[in-house]
């Protein structure tokens, strides 16, 4: 039964494959943001005592929306991985899956609040400043898979625009 399942997830993806890179990679693409954030804002101000965070507060929720995207991401990513994985063992693909799946430790042990806490020293709970550098490390760990999600998309760009092309033409009608 979980094999029929899996063929029937595995083959969407197949038929889906690009729209899925699409979406995901925008979804991962947003984590960029989450990563400046985490840069100006925690460590340069953890090193300098100043934050350089340039954008205003008040959009919180935005940038917390933006954050919370990475779970669908992480998932797809790696469902797109694995579907790779299907073709061949390829190392790069099972490098990737790692990576991406590390940030479930930081999403769900040291979470970001954490890690300004800990920086901070406003928690009430004194969690080892090297434990916050390792939950930074692993967030950064995504960067390479971003920029591969991205490189996949610039290969395919002949056909993704071709498909654009062809749905634009199709609804002018």
């Amino acid at each position: 039964m979980l094999t029929k399942m899996w063929r029937g997830v595995s083959d969407w993806y197949d038929r889906h494959y690009l729209a899925t890179l699409v979406i995901t990679t925008a979804a991962f693409v947003l984590q960029i943001f989450h990563l400046y954030w985490l840069f100006t804002a925690v460590i340069l101000l953890k090193l300098t005592g100043e934050s350089y965070f340039v954008f205003p507060e008040n959009l919180t929720i935005v940038y917390v929306v933006a954050d919370y995207l990475e779970v669908p991401a992480l998932i797809s990513t790696t469902l797109l991985y694995v579907a790779d994985l299907r073709k061949g063992p390829k190392t790069k693909a099972i490098l990737y899956i790692f990576l991406l799946n590390t940030q479930w430790l930081h999403l769900f042990w040291i979470t970001d609040s954490i890690v300004v806490q800990t920086f901070s020293a406003t928690s009430v709970i004194a969690w080892n400043s090297a434990i916050a550098w390792v939950a930074i490390l692993i967030d950064y760990l995504e960067v390479p898979v971003i920029f591969e999600m991205l490189r996949k998309i610039y290969d395919e760009r002949a056909v993704i625009g071709q498909r654009v092309r062809v749905r634009l033409a199709g609804t002018a009608n």
